[in-house]
């Protein structure tokens, strides 16, 4: 299984301290295979099939070929695979989700960090974080998710990718007796919480 991080249009040092503060040595991650960061000082942050295509050169799977030479489905692409994508890198990594899985591949998890505008829909789970409430319930009409959670006060917007263990807020989500709750947490926590849940 792989995490694949698909950033937004920012400075590469942003991403590095948002897998730091989630991975720790994440430099030894990627190495063995299981982190791979999506390249967007060489690849606009969404476009899909450029994430995608970079999906399949870095585990070796043929990448995406015109439907007259075959479909998706005959590349039998095996990593399991979860998204966590960023502002701009939503786009891009919902589209590349969709493509996975049609390749035949498994997406355990998409997690939108503002993802602000952007339909979310898949066979697959997906989680929203937002920098501030009204980020949060206007996306929520494009697809709310599995479970959300929402900064409050409201942080940065690139605040929240640089930093998610400083932005405190509300965990949206169900009890294991389905009720409803909003809990206090950060986004740090939720996002350890949801990627322990999907075995990563």
């Amino acid at each position: 299984m792989a995490v694949v991080i698909c950033p937004g249009i920012h400075d590469p040092k942003l991403t590095e301290s948002f897998v730091s503060q989630l991975f720790g040595d994440w430099r030894s991650r990627c190495q063995s295979g299981n982190l791979l960061i999506f390249p967007t000082q060489d690849y606009p942050a969404y476009s899909g099939i450029d994430i995608f295509n970079y999906l399949c050169s870095v585990t070796q799977v043929p990448s995406f070929s015109p439907p007259s030479s075959g479909s998706f489905g005959q590349h039998h692409v095996k990593l399991p695979i979860v998204f966590i994508c960023f502002s701009a890198g939503v786009v891009g990594a919902i589209a590349a989700a969709w493509m996975w899985e049609q390749a035949g591949g498994q997406v355990k998890a998409l997690i939108a960090l503002d993802g602000w505008g952007v339909p979310l829909a898949g066979n697959f789970p997906i989680y929203r974080i937002s920098h501030d409430h009204f980020t949060y319930w206007s996306s929520a009409l494009l697809g709310g998710g599995t479970e959300s959670f929402y900064a409050d006060p409201p942080v940065e917007h690139l605040d929240l990718w640089s930093s998610p263990q400083t932005a405190y807020g509300w965990w949206l989500h169900r009890t294991s007796t389905g009720v409803e709750t909003a809990s206090p947490a950060t986004a740090k926590t939720v996002l350890s919480d949801w990627l322990t849940r999907h075995h990563e």
